[in-house]
């Protein structure tokens, strides 16, 4: 298996830049967090759920 150094990583990171461009590449970024963090939410909404339906019964 090929291993990845910081020049590698560098010279992907500039295609992919030239490819996408900064801005789209920020508005991806962020799309991503705000769907992890809502997964994150859901799952803590999820057990906070089963407890309200243990302390009404």
């Amino acid at each position: 298996m090929p291993k990845i150094g910081t020049p590698e990583l560098i010279i992907i990171l500039v295609i992919v830049l030239i490819f996408f461009g900064a801005g789209r590449i920020g508005r991806i970024a962020g799309e991503l967090g705000s769907g992890i963090r809502s997964f994150r939410k859901g799952l803590e909404g999820g057990n906070d759920d089963d407890e309200e339906e243990n302390d009404k019964e």
